[in-house]
Formats: structure tokens, C-alpha cells, sequence
């Protein structure tokens, strides 16, 4: 069974590695020295050894000829100690997550998104052009084995406990090398699954592909979440999962709306929506395509079809029973005044969006829903010319942008604001927000 992670700091402190260190005294080195021959910090293979971090490539290649072992006897060196008292991990594609993935995976704060890329960005790639062909490829008429059923339901659980960890990391971007070893481990899987598992596989793909889109997102990194959702939509098409399907494309849009070219993106939701009707119609899917329609028609000025789009959204409240499967639907209602706001805002009636925003700010708790409306009204005080709302909010707004370090979801609204903020009359103030606003 596999342990729920209760916050990002469970699944990221990995623990101790006694075989490195013991390898490291068999080959005569301290870590002084062998941080030496490295040209890295003493410190650096400190936390190696703790399993707070990982080595980056280029150390990998000298840190083997050094130990004297293949990549592959590396990667069993980085493996972390059994933590005593907890149950061992099932030899399956879950406990090799929870083992050697997890391990690779963990990101100290010290390294930037630059650096992440590096990392990471060729292998998902690979990863994209992998899965896009197996998903396609007709499968053998095989009986699917006891095992294989087994494997695909841990895969399930690790997705939701990752959609988890995702929602409690303050920084976003530090959980995308999780996921994209999961992202592996389900592809390989796939190019070896029966026809009977096939379908399952699509789905979790479909599934932790939209994470990956998301993580990717947050961190403004558009064409990378653009083939994520793409094949994330691919992926759930070619399984007929209808909901599943639905959101990828409802997330794919979001990237234009961001991008601000609502008339385009109006088409790809009302394809979402007809996707949506296919689907559970005791899931929120449908609902939440409306929501993410009345954002569109408010962009394009259009109030009658936006406030039948916010009506049909708020038709989520009469749904019974769990509205939500798991992590890639995540749209229960509660939301809905936020939304509202922010398309009164974008209409220009100034007077419905403040007392939305402004009710809605007392209740969020998401740092990053917190860090929109704060944006939401701040804008208003643009329009309202009121300096004093915009230096409130806005540096609020800026304030939780530098403490999560996800410029690329509040930021974006924030480069927006900073814009807005040359409409206004000069003040040393607004033009030091501006330059806090610059520098993310």
C-alpha cells in the first residue's frame, strides 16, 4: 500500500542514503574531497547523502567514474534508506516511484526553473513524442492479468496523491520532476500492457499529462503546457473518456485566455462543452466549461451570453453525491463568486466586482486564488483611479507572487496591472511597485 503524502514536505524529504556515504568511504574519500574532485561545495554532497538533493548531470557522469559504477548502480546508490517503522514499498511501478523516482526528483530551493529545464525539458519531450505514437498504436487482443490490474490501480493512487502534493506546494514547480518520472513509468507500461489495460492506461496519462500541463503553466512556460494538454486530449479521446477529455481541452483554451484571444478560444470551448455533455452528468465537468465560457464572452465584451454561462455554472450546486473524481477536475461551485468578479471586472462594471472580489477575499485560502483577487482589485482601483486600492492590493498581490515564487500564474495578472499602472498620475510609489512587479 501506498503511503498518502499530507503535505509537498512528506513526499520531498526522501531521507538518508547510507550506501552513497558507504561507497564514498570504500572509494577513500571524504565528502571534502570529493566535493573537491567535483569542483561542487562539501555542503553539496551533504544533502546527496541526506537525500535532500540530487546530483545534476553534469556532476552524474564524474561522480560514477569517481565511485567507480555504472549510471544504473548510481541511481541504486541515490535510492533513500527504508524509514524505520514504515512499511516497505511493493516492487511495482509504485514503489519504484516512491524509491528511485521520488529520489531523482527532489528539487532544493536553491536551483532555478533555468536549471529544472535543463533537467528536465528534453526528457519530457521524448516523453510527449513516446507516448503520443503508443497511444495510437492498435494493441494485441491479450487477457489482462491479475498484476497488470493491480499496477494500473496503484498508478491511479500515485496520480491522485500527486495532484495532492501539487495543491499544497507553495512553489509549484518543484513537484514537476515527480511527475515526470510517473509520466515514465506509465508510458513504458503502455508499450507492454494488454488491449484490456489499454484504455486505463489512456486515462491515467490523460490524467497526470494535465498535471504536467499545469505544473508547466504556473511556471509560464506555455508552448511546454500547450503539448501537455494537447496530448493530455489525445490521450483521453483515444479511451473515450469523455470529462477527462473535456477539461484537457478546457485547459488548452486557458492558455489563450491568457494570452487574451478570447475569439479564438470560444470555439475550443464550445467544443469542450459538447465533449462535456458525453460525459457523467453527475460530475461537475460541464459546469465547469461554462465558468471557463463566461471568462471568454466577458473578454469579448459579450454580458447577455456571460451571465448565461455564470447561470449554467452556477447549476453545480443542485448536483448530488461527489461532483469531483480526482485531481484534473477540481470544480465544485465554491469558486463561482470569484468568477463572477472577475468577469464584471473585465466588463467594466466596477461596482458588481468589487463587492464580489471583495467577499471572496475573506474566504480564500489557495495562496494563488488569493494572489488573482488581489490583482482583480487592484485593477478596479485602476479604473476607479484610486492609487491607495492599487498600492494595497497590488503589493499584496506582489508580496505572495515573491513568497511562492509563481510569477507565472499571479505574475502574468500582475504584468497586466504594472502596465495599467502608467493611466495613473506619477507617485514614487506606484513606480516602485512597478519596478517590484518588473523584477519577476
Amino acid at each position: 500500500m501506498v503511503e498518502t503524502a499530507s503535505s509537498p514536505e512528506a513526499w520531498m524529504a526522501a531521507g538518508r542514503r547510507s550506501r552513497l556515504a558507504k561507497r564514498r568511504r570504500t572509494r577513500a574519500f571524504s565528502q571534502e574531497s570529493l566535493a573537491a574532485e567535483l569542483n561542487a561545495d562539501r555542503s553539496t554532497v551533504a544533502r546527496w547523502e541526506r537525500g535532500q538533493c540530487d546530483p545534476q548531470p553534469y556532476h552524474r557522469a564524474k561522480l560514477c567514474g569517481l565511485l567507480q559504477v555504472t549510471p544504473d548502480e548510481l541511481d541504486e546508490l541515490l535510492m533513500c534508506d527504508p524509514v524505520p517503522g514504515q512499511a516497505e514499498t511493493s516492487p511495482g511501478p509504485a514503489g519504484a516511484l516512491q524509491g528511485r523516482a521520488i529520489d531523482h526528483a527532489v528539487v532544493t530551493s536553491e536551483m532555478t526553473f533555468d536549471e529544472l529545464d535543463d533537467m528536465n525539458r528534453r526528457e519530457l519531450l521524448r516523453l510527449l513524442s513516446v507516448a503520443g505514437t503508443l497511444i495510437s498504436v492498435p494493441v494485441l487482443a491479450e487477457d489482462v492479468r491479475a498484476d497488470d490490474i493491480e499496477q494500473i490501480d496503484q498508478y491511479e493512487l500515485l496520480n491522485s496523491h500527486l495532484w495532492q502534493v501539487f495543491a499544497l506546494s507553495e512553489s509549484k514547480r518543484t513537484v514537476y520532476p515527480v511527475v515526470r518520472r510517473q509520466i515514465d513509468l506509465l508510458t513504458g507500461s503502455l508499450h507492454e500492457a494488454p488491449s484490456t489495460a489499454h484504455r486505463r492506461l489512456c486515462i491515467q496519462i490523460g490524467d497526470l499529462l494535465q498535471l504536467a500541463g499545469e505544473i508547466f503553466f504556473d511556471a509560464d512556460r506555455y508552448t511546454d503546457a500547450a503539448n501537455c494538454y494537447k496530448l493530455a486530449a489525445d490521450a483521453s479521446k483515444e479511451a473515450d473518456a469523455f470529462d477527462l477529455w473535456a477539461c484537457a481541452l478546457t485547459r488548452h483554451a486557458y492558455l489563450g485566455m491568457y494570452e487574451r484571444r478570447f475569439g479564438e478560444v470560444a470555439p475550443v470551448l464550445e467544443g469542450a462543452a459538447r465533449v462535456a455533455r458525453r460525459g457523467d452528468g453527475q460530475l461537475s465537468t460541464r459546469h465547469w466549461v461554462a465558468a471557463v465560457q463566461a471568462e471568454a464572452y466577458a473578454g469579448l465584451g459579450d454580458l447577455a451570453a456571460c451571465q448565461r454561462a455564470l447561470d449554467s455554472a452556477e447549476q453545480v450546486r443542485a448536483l448530488t453525491g461527489p461532483v469531483m473524481p480526482g485531481g484534473w477536475l477540481r470544480f465544485d461551485g465554491s469558486r463561482l463568486a470569484e468568477e463572477r468578479g472577475t468577469c464584471y471586472a473585465a466588463l467594466g462594471r466596477t461596482d458588481l466586482a468589487a463587492e464580489a472580489l471583495t467577499n471572496t477575499l475573506g474566504s480564500t485560502t489557495s495562496l494563488r486564488r488569493r494572489g488573482s483577487v488581489l490583482v482583480d482589485l487592484a485593477m478596479l482601483g485602476v479604473q476607479a483611479r484610486d492609487l491607495d486600492q492599487v498600492l494595497d492590493y497590488g503589493g499584496q498581490a506582489t508580496d505572495l507572487a515573491e513568497q511562492t515564487r509563481s510569477s507565472g500564474y499571479i505574475g502574468r495578472k500582475l504584468q497586466g496591472l504594472r502596465q495599467e499602472l502608467a493611466r495613473l498620475p506619477s507617485d514614487p510609489r506606484a513606480v516602485q511597485l512597478r519596478d517590484r512587479i518588473a523584477q519577476l
